[in-house]
């Protein structure tokens, strides 16, 4: 089971202030309170009513934010069964009927879902540095005025996506991608 200190806080919305575990396993780094806080306030226009994907999910920080926030959908797909077992808890425990959970890879979801999403959360886990061949699969899945949150630890550079908002804190590097052909 968790530890006390593997917790991650809602920020606001309905469920703010909620405190929801989340396993130790490798690669899974909550995206932090501060990111989030300023990543939600550039969504503040873009959340409500929105369909939501979290392709990398881990403690389902982002998706449960955005579920908070008033997203009509929120898809989070989740490959190790220790940290979807604390996903399908902490779904329970907030009653979010809003959340849908995919077990497996990000890529086989990819491959097989023909649905098209507002927001695309898109925050592997760093060591496998994903980024650049998964942006052109998650592109087809956003909607037209979408934009796609990417989560790095090094400057990344993606030919045919417009940066809308980039923000760092720590080694955390972080933006709101739109394909250059929208808005």
């Amino acid at each position: 089971m968790a530890q006390q200190r593997n917790r991650v806080r809602i920020i606001g919305g309905k469920y703010r202030r909620r405190l929801l575990p989340f396993p130790d396993v490798d690669g899974l780094r909550p995206t932090p309170d501060r990111v989030r806080e300023t990543v939600f306030n550039w969504l503040a226009d873009r959340v409500e009513n929105a369909d939501c994907l979290d392709l990398f999910a881990g403690s389902g920080a982002m998706g449960f934010e955005a579920a908070s926030r008033g997203a009509r959908k929120v898809v989070l797909v989740e490959k190790s069964r220790t940290a979807l077992q604390c996903l399908r808890d902490s779904k329970t425990l907030l009653a979010a009927a809003e959340v849908q959970l995919h077990s497996g890879a990000a890529e086989d979801y990819l491959a097989r879902s023909a649905e098209r999403f507002d927001l695309i959360f898109l925050d592997p886990p760093y060591a496998l540095t994903l980024l650049p061949a998964l942006l052109p699969k998650v592109g087809r899945m956003l909607k037209a005025g979408g934009c796609i949150y990417i989560e790095s630890d090094r400057p990344e550079q993606f030919t045919g996506w417009r940066v809308l908002k980039e923000g760092k804190a720590g080694a955390v590097r972080f933006a709101l991608l739109a394909a250059e052909s929208s808005e």
